[in-house]
Order: C-alpha cells, then sequence, then structure tokens
C-alpha cells in the first residue's frame, strides 16, 4: 500500500523527472486539439493554453497505463472547462491556462508529474489524479507547496482519515464520495441480490485496501459472511499473471466474488478465472475502476462468442447533479458523444477551482484552498453554470455551485456524498445502468 510518507520521499527523487517532463512539453494548443479523447500518447504535460500572470491550473489524471480508458474521459474534460471559462472573460479579469499530465496511472510518475506542477510551472490547483495510490503520492506534495489538489475520482477511506488529522493543510478535496459510501453501497446491493457468502479480491493499494475494509464491516453488519476475511485475496498492481489469485477468490464457490481492481488488470484476473473454471455460477461484483466501456472485450469471449463478462455486476459514483444536462449538451456539441465515467467529476473539480479562485481575488493555491468549500455550498445563489457562478461571484454575491456529477458539497475534510448506479454488462459486451442504490 502507498502511504503518505513515500511521497514525501519522492519529492526531492523526482525533482529531476519533473524537469525531464517540462522537456517534453508541446506547444500551445486550443482545447479541443487533441485527440478525440483528449489524451496525450506520452506521459507530456500539454499546455492547452497561455496567460501570463493570470491563473494557472493543472491537470494530474491517467491518460496512459492500468486506468487509461476512464482516465482519457477524464483529462478531456478538464480543457472543456478552461475553454468555457475563457470564453466568458476568464479569473480575475485574465485567462485561465492549463498544463495537463499524464500520471501513467503510477504513483511514482504521479510524484514527479505533482512535483513539476507544483515548482516548476507554479500552478495554483491541480485536478487529480483518479487512482487513489497516485492522489497519496501526489496529495503531500500538492498541500507543501501550497496547491489546492481536486481529486475526480479517487475514493479511498485513508484520505478522508487523513484530512480529519489535518495532514492536508486544507489542500485536499475530491468531488466523488469515498469508498466509507460505496462499499456499504455495494454491500447493500449484494443483500438485495441474496449473497449470503462473499469473498474479495482486490488490487493492494488505498483503493482496494479501503474498499474491501468498508465493503467487509457493512456486510457483515447485514448479516452476509465474508468467506475469506481472515486471508484476503490481494495483487500486486504491477502483476501481469492471476492465476493463483484467482483460484484463491473464487475457492469454496461462494455466492459472489466481489473484485476491486483497474480495467487491464482485472480484465486478465477475470480472465484467468474462467480459463481455470472457477468462475462458473459464481456472480462478479466489481466496482468504479472496471466501469470502462473496453474490458469486457478486453476479457475476451467464450468458444461459443459469448462475453466472459456477461452478467457481471458493479457500482459506481453516478452523476445526477443539477449541471448534467448542460454538460451532457456541450459534450455532445463539441465531441459528438455523451461524456464517459467519472467525466462530471472532472468537470467539477475544475469549475470548483476557478470559481474559487474567483471568490478569493487571487490566483493562488491559498486562496483557493480557503474558498472553495464557500463556493460549493450553502448558503449562496445555486448556479449550475460555471461562467453565471464567475458573474455572481464578480458582482459581490455569495454562490453554492450545483454541479454536473452533484451537489459537490464540500465538507470539512474535502468529501461530498453521492448517489451510486448500479451496472451490468449484457450478452452483447455493453455495459448499462440498471439501477441505483445509496448508502445509508
Amino acid at each position: 500500500m502507498q502511504k503518505i510518507s513515500a511521497a514525501l520521499s519522492l519529492s526531492l527523487a523526482t525533482f529531476a523527472s519533473g524537469f525531464l517532463l517540462a522537456a517534453c512539453e508541446t506547444p500551445s494548443t486550443p482545447p479541443n486539439g487533441t485527440a478525440n479523447n483528449g489524451a496525450t500518447s506520452t506521459p507530456a504535460a500539454q499546455t492547452t493554453t497561455s496567460s501570463g500572470s493570470g491563473l494557472k491550473i493543472g491537470s494530474l489524471l491517467p491518460t496512459t497505463g492500468d486506468l487509461a480508458s476512464i482516465g482519457q474521459q477524464m483529462a478531456a474534460a478538464v480543457p472543456l472547462v478552461v475553454e468555457t471559462v475563457n470564453a466568458c472573460g476568464g479569473v480575475n479579469g485574465q485567462p485561465v491556462s492549463l498544463v495537463a499530465v499524464d500520471d501513467q496511472t503510477d504513483p511514482r510518475a504521479g510524484a514527479a508529474g505533482m512535483t513539476k506542477l507544483a515548482t516548476i510551472d507554479k500552478v495554483a490547483g491541480v485536478v487529480g489524479s483518479f487512482a487513489s495510490s497516485v492522489s497519496t503520492a501526489a496529495v503531500s506534495i500538492a498541500a507543501q507547496n501550497k496547491v489546492m489538489l481536486v481529486s475526480p475520482g479517487s475514493t479511498s477511506p485513508v484520505f478522508t482519515e487523513k484530512a480529519q488529522k489535518g495532514d492536508f493543510q486544507g489542500f485536499w478535496a475530491r468531488t466523488v464520495p469515498p469508498d466509507s459510501y460505496q462499499g456499504p453501497a455495494l454491500a447493500e446491493l449484494a443483500q438485495k441480490k441474496g449473497f449470503k457468502r462473499v469473498s474479495t479480491i482486490v488490487i493492494n493499494n488505498d483503493y482496494g485496501v479501503g474498499f474491501e475494509k468498508a465493503f467487509v464491516q457493512a456486510f457483515e453488519k447485514l448479516g452476509g459472511t465474508v468467506v475469506n476475511k481472515n486471508n484476503p485475496v490481494r495483487y500486486d498492481p504491477k502483476a501481469t499473471t492471476f492465476e493463483t489469485e484467482a483460484a484463491s477468490a473464487f475457492a469454496g464457490k461462494p455466492d459472489a466474488v466481489l473484485g476491486v481492481f483497474y480495467v487491464e488488470t482485472g480484465s486478465l484476473l477475470l480472465k484467468s478465472a474462467y480459463q481455470q473454471g472457477v468462475a462458473q455460477g459464481v456472480q462478479v461484483m466489481l466496482t468504479d475502476g472496471m466501469k470502462s466501456d473496453e474490458f469486457p472485450v478486453q476479457v475476451g469471449k467464450t468458444g461459443d462468442g459469448k462475453f466472459i463478462a456477461s452478467g457481471i455486476i458493479g457500482t459506481v459514483p453516478g452523476s445526477d447533479g443539477k449541471g448534467l444536462e448542460a454538460l451532457n449538451k456541450l459534450w455532445q456539441s463539441k465531441k459528438g458523444s455523451a461524456p464517459g465515467e467519472f467525466a462530471p467529476q472532472a468537470w467539477d473539480a475544475t469549475a470548483l477551482l476557478v470559481l474559487a479562485a474567483q471568490a478569493a481575488k487571487e490566483n493562488t493555491g491559498v486562496g483557493i484552498a480557503g474558498k472553495i468549500r464557500e463556493v460549493s455550498s450553502a448558503p449562496g445563489v445555486e448556479v449550475t453554470d460555471v461562467c453565471e457562478g464567475l458573474k455572481l461571484i464578480k458582482e459581490g454575491k455569495d454562490i453554492n455551485y450545483q454541479g454536473a456529477s452533484g451537489n459537490v458539497d464540500i465538507d470539512a475534510n474535502g468529501d461530498v456524498i453521492g448517489v451510486y448506479d448500479v451496472w451490468a454488462v449484457g450478452d452483447d459486451g455493453k455495459i448499462k445502468t440498471v439501477d441505483k442504490v445509496t448508502p445509508k
């Protein structure tokens, strides 16, 4: 498991790496000048706009690596906000500039990228990261340099615990609820499905272990049994073969197996379970880290052409905010499709950074950290449009930003509460939302 202290030791060691990343920086391009998914092909930084002494923000999201298929959609949302804001006058009278860095779904690359953004690019705020292990590596660097880090996807409960201790000095927030909520939501779904005996298999990092803990506690309170509680199955994030782990998780034919994975490694693990014949007759339940249209294809098909992943169910933080319809229309007009998973959360994280900077009347991380909770919560005029919010703030009015992902009322620990979509893989390999569940 990655620890906060690891990020501290990495910050100096990775400083040189930051300079190397800077050397790879590409010239300024418009927000829509990247590939269709908004991703860069290398772990380079990409400046999408430039604005002298105006507000400068960064993004630290995975466009390559284990979470690339989801991270590319998230990364595409950030420049869309910047483009929108600059079209309506920018922040504090100047355009906003953006430096995008690919964290490669890797804590070391994330630490190097955060060091570069904070010490070389001198950003005031960063949207990132997705993987909890990467955010763990980045957040202490952000706090040390007084940069506001807002994650649209890191769900580990560890961040709440650290925030309560004051470790982040107020320079941390997220627009996605922690797994201390999603774990109980999935436990309720398991009970609703009639599962009594469940085993778990998780990626061995803050995300996987934190989710496992939250689920086990909630499922046992509901009367369920976690059959491998005393001998949990946790796999190395760098692993490439999973025969032993798959066999252990499915041993004894539990009613269901909860898998807390990332797409690349999780797909390989599920494929291994099928090839060994251990998954037959066992329901697989997954989480947000696997909610990608690509994973059923990566797991593969049976000999008769049926998708192996057919019938798998899972949960993912839902998007039901008052601003979602407007984002869907904008995304459709710009990209010809609907926004992918966590794109609304990335949109909201970016919007909160610019709104807080305007409320603080300064383009600094200290200013953003001091105002981000104020602009996200009552009292204030409810606004869903980021430009309307900026206008009202300039007029001296308080606002309560209502996001695309939800109401994003950030609490003292940087957390928000949300609902969860229940999704399922059909026989055609397509993922569909089939229900909603809210933790009690």
